[in-house]
């Protein structure tokens, strides 16, 4: 699987796979490092907190919408689409991430051993992004960015 396959896999687990589904594109130490949340290290707390994300948000997705890379790291831009359970209102983030990936002994190669994820996490205004960037279709309000 290539970098950009990779990504895609594990966003599509994110949304709709167990945990172990998840915990599968990272090696076994992997650490996503977020400007929101401590780090999370290991592939099996990785997998659980996305579930646990998921379902936080009522059966989150996410998207990639942008993907620059090769086989030693990569780029990309994407959102996720969440329902709030407070008022049942949808919304979207919109972020970055930087990966790193390595291919330990006997696994499939390209797995993630890094995420450096970039957005912002606002309780109060959750559709989130860049400020005045035009996202298309599925944007956050601009009028909800700081």
């Amino acid at each position: 699987m290539d970098p950009e396959q990779r990504i895609n896999a594990y966003f599509h687990a994110c949304g709709h796979g167990t945990a172990d589904d998840i915990a599968d594109h990272f090696t076994a130490e992997a650490t996503i490092f977020d400007t929101n949340i401590r780090p999370v290290t290991g592939a099996a707390k990785i997998g659980t907190m996305w579930v646990k994300v998921r379902e936080r948000w009522l059966g989150a997705t996410w998207h990639v919408d942008s993907f620059v890379g090769d086989a030693n790291g990569a780029a990309i831009e994407w959102r996720m689409h969440g329902t709030n359970p407070i008022n049942n209102q949808p919304f979207t983030f919109c972020g970055s991430e930087h990966y790193r990936f390595a291919s330990p002994p006997n696994q499939a190669a390209n797995l993630i051993s890094e995420i450096r994820q970039y957005w912002t996490f606002d309780p109060e205004h959750l559709n989130t992004g860049l400020v005045d960037y035009q996202y298309g279709n599925s944007s956050p309000s601009a009028s909800n960015n700081r």
